[in-house]
């Protein structure tokens, strides 16, 4: 989860968000170079005095300033590419949980195994408990083994809600009449948090996302 001051991306929970990262600083270092060059090039511009009377084209410099641009726009787009099309896989899922957003809860349904349903509400200021995040936690966390391929499935009883969870690199957005899905896949053990991404009233602040991740072996007992 996101900290004090924190001015960088949460620490990853999935390979997604793994790849989200590697790409995010992977663009990140191609803008800083492009800044670097750009301005050194307006600095050497400004302080110089030196003139050339008799340049009226450049057709190499052209070519160059066409290409090598189209050549890092390239070096952008594959991996994008490949991010877009491995964030819409589901590869064989073995649980496919469904999140229901409502005004200002969430509810959650597993019916692969146990027609299980509850909801989740946020734990109020006056319940909390030392170790409790306030305004994150809640009674009643989506509880998923780690190491396994997950189906989840968005939807919403009322608005247009928004399941983020930003250490997992997942945001879908849960509208009435659609059914969403994503496929998620955790590689450690513990607690996630996330909170709805769409403004979808006057509590919607208060409608915190808690994952809780465990062992598979634990899991299917």
């Amino acid at each position: 989860m996101a900290t004090w001051k924190t001015i960088l991306l949460q620490d990853s929970a999935s390979p997604l968000m793994e790849q989200l990262t590697f790409f995010h600083d992977h663009t990140l270092m191609i803008l800083i170079i492009i800044t670097i060059f750009v301005t050194q090039m307006l600095t050497s511009m400004l302080f110089n005095k030196f003139i050339h009377r008799y340049l009226l084209e450049g057709q190499l410099i052209e070519m160059i300033w066409t290409i090598l641009p189209a050549i890092i726009l390239i070096m952008i787009a594959l991996p994008s590419l490949h991010l877009l099309y491995i964030m819409d896989e589901i590869n064989n899922p073995t649980i496919s949980v469904k999140a229901i957003g409502h005004q200002w809860y969430w509810s959650y349904e597993y019916s692969d195994y146990k027609n299980l349903e509850f909801d989740s509400y946020m734990t109020p200021s006056n319940e909390l408990k030392p170790y409790n995040f306030r305004l994150l936690d809640v009674d009643n966390r989506m509880v998923i083994p780690f190491m396994t391929q997950i189906r989840l499935i968005v939807t919403s009883a009322d608005v247009i809600h928004s399941w983020t969870i930003p250490s997992l690199g997942v945001k879908i957005d849960g509208t009435p009449g659609r059914l969403n899905q994503a496929g998620i896949s955790i590689n450690r053990t513990g607690l996630l948090y996330g909170q709805c991404s769409e403004i979808c009233g006057s509590n919607h602040s208060f409608m915190p996302i808690v994952i809780e991740s465990i062992s598979p072996n634990y899991f299917f007992k």
